[in-house]
């Protein structure tokens, strides 16, 4: 593979000052994790290895960053305030333990405790009120409770005891949805099709659906209670939960193995059809809908649960799109949300050498022609963080993973 160190540092001095790398984004975008200032300060914070210069670079877009979110609604952690704790809280892992702001991290983490706490009891008043399913920005990764209590579980790895509360609730709440039993033959994170508010990548189903991916999938889910339980914060029936969204991840993989972006509620109501499965349209190449968010759900229940068989799938998993062209994965661009540097880390998290090389290879050659420079999901300094971790350009023992964000670790 082609040195990413050249574009690593073109990439780090286009963003460095944070009016020059929000020059082009709406004052929406610039507040994002997605899309912006939240974005960059982790991408700074993760490079810098001790670097002062980048290290006060990353302060400069935090404060820039709370300025553009002070009028932004609540939300999950790629947008709002949420972004700007998430990014707080997994960026401040890379810094020296005299740069960490102690009283900043608290206030972050306060504040992602107590919206956990507030999307738990907003489950419990609907299903009291006689609700079925829930909705994607309650247990989401993007939205809601995965992304959420992943990064609740990062500041407790950073000894922030505020978190606690909201990392708590997040996992008792998503184990409930996982273990409910209020709509039999329909998961509980099974989503009504007048309830749908974020766009699915096909046609939506009248019967609703339940999604398998990484970003408003059961994967999301799945991937933090595995990954709380490894790092020894579990609750009642938590192990029975992941063993659960596993097997269901299992009785509903098409050949390959790889998924469809969802499963109709008419079709959950009949035994899984395999031919149906290959064949259903939709992403199944990305880390957002697909194999590589999926294949690390299983891997991290295989390891939370001592279970090689999952550990097994996962890795068939990405062998078999390893086999493929990297042409031909149904990616869109270099990026980590949709595009191939999704793929790049999932491989080089999991150990998959071949398809970390074909992803590598791939970002590389598009990251330049390919979107915004910002944007940590879709532009190039997440496809960036990706390549730069690959070739083991980042610090690699910090206490928590950027890659954290993406429930990659």
């Amino acid at each position: 593979m082609p040195d990413a160190l050249p574009l690593v540092e073109e990439t780090v001095a286009a963003v460095l000052d944070p009016e020059q790398a929000a020059a082009d984004l709406t004052p929406g975008a610039a507040g994002t994790l997605a899309d912006g200032l939240p974005g960059t300060a982790l991408f700074l914070a993760a490079l810098s290895d001790g670097d002062t210069a980048l290290i006060d670079a990353a302060d400069r877009h935090w404060h820039a960053a709370a300025r553009a979110v002070a009028d932004s609604r609540p939300d999950g952690i790629y947008s709002g305030p949420g972004a700007l704790a998430a990014s707080l809280i997994h960026g401040s892992a890379y810094l020296p333990s005299d740069r960490r702001r102690r009283d900043v991290l608290g206030r972050a983490a306060s504040w992602l405790s107590a919206r956990a706490q507030g999307l738990a009891e907003y489950r419990s008043t609907r299903l009291l009120a006689g609700g079925t399913g829930t909705l994607w920005g309650v247990y989401d990764t993007i939205k809601g409770l995965a992304g959420i209590g992943r990064t609740l579980l990062a500041a407790t790895q950073l000894g922030v005891a505020e978190a606690e509360p909201g990392l708590t609730a997040a996992l008792r709440t998503l184990t409930g949805v996982i273990t409910s039993t209020d709509d039999p033959g329909r998961p509980g994170w099974w989503v009504p099709a007048e309830d749908h508010v974020l766009a699915v990548p096909d046609t939506l189903p009248p019967s609703g659906t339940a999604s398998t991916g990484a970003a408003h999938g059961i994967a999301g889910p799945l991937a933090l209670l595995a990954l709380a339980h490894q790092a020894g914060s579990v609750v009642p029936g938590q192990e029975r939960a992941i063993a659960a969204a596993a097997q269901w991840l299992l009785t509903w993989a098409a050949p390959g193995p790889s998924w469809p972006p969802f499963i109709s509620g008419d079709d959950l109501a009949h035994l899984p059809d395999t031919e149906c499965l290959a064949t259903a349209p939709g992403r199944r190449d990305a880390w957002c809908y697909g194999t590589p968010g999926i294949a690390t759900a299983l891997h991290h229940a295989g390891r939370a649960l001592s279970d090689p068989t999952l550990l097994d799938l996962a890795r068939q998993a990405l062998d078999a799109l390893a086999r493929r062209p990297a042409a031909d994965w149904d990616t869109r661009g270099p990026g980590l949300c949709h595009g191939s540097a999704g793929v790049l880390q999932v491989a080089t998290r999991l150990g998959n050498r071949p398809l970390a090389a074909a992803a590598a290879d791939h970002t590389l050659a598009t990251a330049h022609r390919s979107g915004p420079v910002t944007g940590f999901l879709t532009g190039r300094t997440g496809a960036v963080l990706a390549l730069a971790t690959h070739q083991q350009l980042l610090d690699t023992a910090p206490p928590v993973q950027w890659d954290g964000l993406l429930l990659m670790s």
